[in-house]
């Protein structure tokens, strides 16, 4: 241990193992006034041991499937770092698919067959003994289907079926955790892991919830691409059950982990030291919370208390210990130990009993220096045992101090709010106990301010001029002033221009860059004033311009004259800036009661510069004057000195005082009491007074604090009561108040409105009639009479239904209301109750009365079915509300012709008891529109409409189409009925479809117009669907947009036969019939005749020459004895001028049309064939030839024999192998 230190030191550098020290340590403090214990401290050596030999077999998975390689690392301590890494200590990559998890495992969701190689190597780092340990390397062999496929193959013939499964998707699996739930523990305060692994293909997205909550938002964070959540910071509240979803395209899977988290103890009250003194008491509080509960137990000294020393003055109250009368043998070192499962808590505290005269730590004739209307603070520190109590005196011979004009504060300081000059002088402490007293002197001096009595102005200067800022200031004669200027708020540029004099700020020669904010600081070492002007450089301009501005504020503020209710005060006005000033405002601060807060006092003319201020009791004044003139406000004035008058008794009472009862037996008093300079002295208080009006009682009276409310109990329900409020003081009171009436509280209603009848008006309306209650009965102010009303029941249906009660409310004392809204042929109830202040009183008894009938609503449905040659099916529903008895029902109708004009009107009367009709000897496909309503006896209701169209011929009746599952039919129609009905929701037969017709075609070569005719709702989405004629290829569509009835569809191949038909979406879907239609072929005959165009000529004539040195070419070469294929031929004539090409696209100048051509990809070589491929012409000769090298040249004979191809030879360059187009083998010139 070393010397005059606690400090234990253990050093086995010099030899000594590391293992020999290994334990449990504490540290015990001892002197004569007791024993301090630390905590346990463990002392453990650091272990890195070696990976256990074993055998490790290589792995071999198939593409696709799920891999956990395992590290098992040694146990260490601490535990290792694990990482993954290769030969080359490289780290091995990590994604979504490929993870390490918490426990150093390496996870594959899905092996892949990149994931081959040897060196797998997990790696255990121990930092605390700086080791790394290596396990053997792990080999991974992944066998994809593709290579599997090669094997196979390679070992079968052509003809043999062969090959593997191709990887299959799968499900997500949890690899870790297993099972579908789990539980973990976790402690207070630390950082919880949670993790999920899973396999499958797709590689599985992992997501995480909280069950029941949501995660922390600000503690939690996602690891390792997601598998792992990690919260930080975890208490109690983190709890719960926590569920992760891995989730691919094929399915999902879940686990549940229920999270604990416990708590190792931690303090709510840790033992604080005690200080007493003989024959007092203390306690000593130790709390600490934890989960589970820690247990707590207390040592003295370091020994359990149980057994040591016997203290008559100590108790032990669980995690409580009581000192009851102690003595000096009573100090003693405590320990508080809190523990439960999960850790431990120790704390040491004394006990310190002394007894010790006061002493004062302040130096004696300390001097205070402050400036006037500040606050003032004179320190008196003490100790002493018992607490000594401090006492202040002013003088040698002064009293103690007391009142509002102090603050004392605990720690013995003296604190003045308003310092004033007659503050100034000796002030003695005196602190005292039980053992004796002191006391001490201290100094304190009152200061006047510092201030600017000529602040700078705003200048606006010439370039190259001169300009002055002043600061004149005046100050106390006993403090030196340092004055400082600032531009910008900072130093003054090193320029010999500025030059600083005693109360001003000169620059020379000004420039553009002196443009800006001056400011003069005035510094004291008791206080700091400044001001600030700008500067405005300006270039020199024709005539001068005088410049108007705001007044500068007024200065040397002087306070005389000081009465009780009156002063006088004069100021110097500041320059007024071209503007005379028209008046000066005079606003006041109230320090006592509103610091910081100016009002506005008064106002006198530009041409005044004194004034006598009238003044509120007990008011602490500040005064400060604003100039004003035609340009506007100055800046405030610097405050006035501050002058607190003297108190007085109120001047004035509280006013909106009002007397209203909250309950039946109580009076509630309230008023808005009296701002605080309104007081007019300490001690604000008021007198409550009431009596009951109209009886001869004396006024109660009451006196209550500067509160703004009283409740007066156990009145009489409903009186009215005169109530008054009157202020008072320390001083004395306000005037009378004057009276108001109120009323204590209201009660419910006695009794309910009498004669109660009904008028019935119409079938929707009633007039009700009550007699009014008597005032005495309403025991609270009448507010009004509600009505409750609601319908029994219909008469026309007899049926009951959930009661809905209706209110009306009628203010005043009505006696008579109108009931609106009322439902015909219905059977009503109603009753009348008055309503006070407090509520409605009882119900009268329940009138009924009956509304006749009305004409009743439109019929709930009307559908027509069953279209025949000349006839048509009604049906309908009776009407929701038939509002009386019906007699009968009303249909009318009229043909439609195709330009919309309607037909002679049919009208047919039905009676009430049918719900179905068939009209006959109707016009065959023909458009009819239906109106239909019902009658009462009143008269007819509303009515409904529909239209229906009769078919033209049996076959014309919709049936159920073989693609309707597709939401559109094929069949074609005559003529389809059109149906719009109101009420949808009872349209139960198959809907009747409209139709698209006439659809024609005006094909081209390569485009086709397609135009139709459609009859049925707007807004409909027309799509065109077409494909070759004769083929089985799938319907190629295109959308149409808008609503047109018209479509261009482009890149058609010409001279092919095609099949169209039109179709719409958003009606249930359908298509007209079909049509078809042949685009025209190549022609030449489309261009301009070039044969008489010159260039074409010349063209010509080249190539004439060019075939002619090529034969003299073939003469020599001949003559030489030498072979000449014909494959040479064909590659020697592959020239663009024999075959002339456009560079751009491939194809024949003048003779190709773009659109049926695309381009060729650079590089590429066209054959002297001009061979095409299949998909760019659907009547290719390979349907119809031999082989894929037979070739036809323009006169259609064969010759393939000379093509110089091999039947497995490939294609050269990027020449088609399929046999060529009999459209552009027109256009060789070979």
């Amino acid at each position: 241990m070393k010397p005059n230190s606690g400090t234990l030191v253990i050093n086995i550098m010099n030899g000594g193992k590391a293992e020999a020290y290994e334990g449990v340590y504490q540290c015990t403090a001892r002197n004569e006034r007791g024993a301090a214990i630390s905590n346990n401290i463990v002392i453990r050596p650091s272990r890195s041991p070696l990976w256990t030999k074993e055998k490790l077999e290589p792995n071999h998975v198939r593409e696709g499937d799920s891999l956990v390689l395992h590290c098992r690392p040694p146990v260490g301590l601490p535990p290792p770092i694990i990482f993954w890494m290769d030969n080359a200590f490289q780290r091995l990559p990590q994604s979504e698919r490929v993870s390490q998890g918490l426990n150093g495992d390496l996870y594959f969701s899905n092996v892949q067959p990149e994931d081959t190689r040897e060196d797998y190597i997990c790696y255990a780092r121990f930092n605390h003994t700086q080791t790394i340990q290596q396990k053997q390397p792990i080999s991974v062999k992944v066998f994809s289907m593709d290579s599997l496929n090669d094997t196979i193959a390679a070992n079968l013939s052509d003809t043999d079926i062969y090959g593997a499964k191709p990887v299959t998707e799968r499900q997500p699996v949890l690899l870790t955790p297993t099972g579908s739930t789990s539980t973990k523990v976790e402690l207070r305060g630390n950082v919880l892991l949670l993790e999920c692994i899973a396999a499958g293909l797709p590689t599985p997205v992992i997501r995480w919830i909280k069950e029941g909550g949501e995660l922390p938002a600000n503690r939690t964070f996602f690891e390792n691409f997601k598998k792992t959540l990690k919260i930080i910071d975890v208490s109690e509240a983190d709890s719960g059950n926590y569920k992760c979803i891995a989730r691919n395209t094929l399915g999902s899977v879940h686990h549940v982990i229920s999270v604990t988290v416990k708590a190792a103890p931690y303090w709510i009250t840790a033992p604080r030291n005690l200080v007493l003194s003989p024959g007092e008491d203390g306690t000593l509080i130790c709390r600490a919370n934890g989960n589970p509960k820690p247990s707590i137990s207390w040592l003295a000294n370091g020994v359990p208390i149980a057994i040591a020393p016997e203290d008559p003055s100590r108790k032990v109250d669980g995690d409580t210990i009581i000192f009851s009368h102690v003595q000096e043998r009573s100090s003693a070192v405590y320990q508080c130990n809190a523990s439960n499962e999960y850790g431990y808590l120790l704390a040491n505290a004394f006990v310190n009993v002394l007894a010790e005269p006061p002493r004062i730590l302040t130096p004696a004739n300390k001097l205070y220096q402050v400036i006037a209307d500040s606050p003032a603070l004179l320190d008196c520190a003490y100790f002493g045992s018992p607490k000594p109590e401090i006492e202040w005196f002013k003088g040698v011979k002064g009293s103690i101090l007391r009142g509002n004009e102090y603050i004392f504060h605990d720690n013995g300081t003296l604190e003045i709010p308003v310092a004033q000059k007659n503050s100034a002088g000796t002030y003695t402490c005196v602190a005292r106990n039980e053992l004796g007293k002191i006391q001490n002197d201290v100094q304190l001096e009152i200061k006047d301010p510092t201030m600017i009595i000529k602040q700078p102005e705003y200048k606006v200067i010439q370039r190259y001029g001169q300009v002055s800022f002043e600061c004149i200031i005046k100050h106390d004669s006993t403090l030196l002033p340092t004055v400082t200027w600032l531009k910008d708020n900072d130093e003054l540029p090193d320029d010999e221009r500025f030059l600083v004099g005693k109360d001003n700020l000169t620059i020379m020669n000004v420039t553009d860059k002196d443009d800006g904010t001056y400011t003069c600081i005035v510094n004291t070492t008791l206080d700091s004033v400044s001001a600030s002007a700008v500067l405005t450089v300006v270039a020199a301009p024709p005539t001068p311009a005088i410049i108007y501005a705001r007044p500068n504020p007024p200065f040397d503020l002087e306070l005389t004259g000081q009465l009780e209710r009156s002063i006088d005060l004069s100021w110097i006005p500041g320059d007024e800036n071209n503007s005379p000033i028209t008046n000066f405002v005079i606003e006041y601060e109230d320090a006592l009661h509103e610091p910081g807060v100016w009002h506005y006092q008064t106002e006198v003319p530009g041409t005044q510069t004194t004034v006598q201020l009238k003044l509120s009791p007990y008011v602490n004044y500040s005064f400060r004057v604003i100039a004003v003139n035609k340009i506007g406000r100055s800046q405030p004035s610097e405050p006035s000195e501050q002058y607190l008058t003297k108190s007085a008794s109120p001047d004035e009472n509280p006013a909106n005082v009002q007397g209203i009862g909250s309950e039946p037996d109580n009076l509630v008093i309230t008023w808005e009491p009296l701002k605080g300079f309104q007081s007019n002295g300490p001690g604000l208080q008021y007198k409550v007074s009431w009596r009951q009006k109209d009886v001869d009682d004396e006024w109660t009276s009451v006196i209550v604090a500067n509160v703004s409310k009283y409740i007066v109990s156990g009145t009489p329900t409903f009186v009215p009561y005169e109530v008054k409020v009157q202020a008072l003081n320390d001083l004395g009171y306000a005037p009378e108040p004057s009276e108001v009436i109120g009323h204590s509280g209201e009660d419910l209603p006695m009794v309910a409105p009498g004669n109660v009848q009904v008028h019935v008006i119409n079938s929707t309306l009633a007039k009700v009639h009550w007699d009014p209650v008597p005032l005495k009965t309403v025991r609270g102010h009448l507010q009004g009479y509600k009505v409750y009303y609601w319908k029994v029941q219909s008469l026309s249906r007899r049926s009951r239904r959930h009661i809905e009660k209706k209110i009306l409310t009628f203010r005043g004392n009505k006696t008579f209301g109108m009931l609106p809204g009322l439902e015909p042929y219905s059977s009503y109830k109603l009753n009348v109750r008055v309503v006070n202040g407090k509520g409605e009183g009882p119900a009268s008894p329940d009138k009924v009365f009956k509304t006749p009938e009305g004409v009743p609503s439109s019929p709930s449905f009307l559908k027509i079915t069953n279209p025949t040659l000349d006839s048509l099916t009604l049906e309908w529903g009776s009407p929701t509300h038939p509002n009386g008895v019906l007699t009968s029902y009303t249909l009318k109708f009229q043909p439609i012709n195709n330009t919309h004009e309607l037909g002679p009107l049919v009208e047919i009367r039905i009676p009430a008891n049918e719900s179905s009709l068939i009209l006959k000897n109707l016009n065959y496909s023909t458009r009819y529109k239906f109106y239909f309503n019902a009658q009462t006896s009143v008269g007819s209701g509303s009515q409904i409409t529909e239209e229906a169209v009769t078919i033209m011929d049996e076959a014309g009746i919709l049936r159920p189409a073989v693609g309707a599952g597709k939401g559109y039919s094929e069949i074609l129609f005559a003529t389809s009925p059109v149906m719009h009905t109101v009420r949808p929701t009872f349209y139960k037969v198959q809907p009747l479809y409209p139709r698209i017709r006439n659809v024609t075609t005006a094909a081209a070569e390569t485009y086709a117009n397609i135009s139709w005719e459609y009859e049925g709702p707007d807004h409909a989405n027309f799509y065109v669907e077409y494909r070759v004629a004769g083929s089985k290829e799938d319907w190629k569509k295109e959308i149409v947009n808008g609503s047109r009835s018209f479509f261009v569809l482009k890149g058609l191949t010409p001279g092919t036969a095609y099949k169209v038909r039109v179709g719409a979406e958003g009606l249930s879907g359908f298509r007209s019939s079909e049509d078809v239609f042949e685009t025209g072929p190549a022609m030449a005959s489309r261009q301009v005749d070039i044969a008489t165009q010159g260039w074409f000529i010349g063209l010509m004539c080249a190539v004439a020459l060019l075939i002619l040195i090529l034969l003299i070419v073939c003469f020599i070469r001949r003559n030489k004895g030498g072979k000449y294929p014909v494959k040479e031929k064909e590659d020697a004539h592959a020239d663009p001028e024999i075959q002339p090409m456009k560079e751009d696209d491939g194809t024949f100048g003048e003779y190709s049309d773009a659109e049926d051509h695309k381009p060729l990809k650079k590089g590429s070589r066209t054959p002297s064939d001009r061979t095409v491929k299949k998909e760019d012409s659907d009547d290719s000769l390979v349907d119809y030839g031999e082989g894929v090298n037979g070739q036809f040249n323009e006169d259609g004979s064969f010759i393939g024999q000379y093509s110089g191809k091999k039947e497995k030879e490939p294609a050269e360059g990027n020449e088609s192998s399929e046999a060529p187009s009999p459209v552009n083998a027109m256009n060789s010139f070979v």
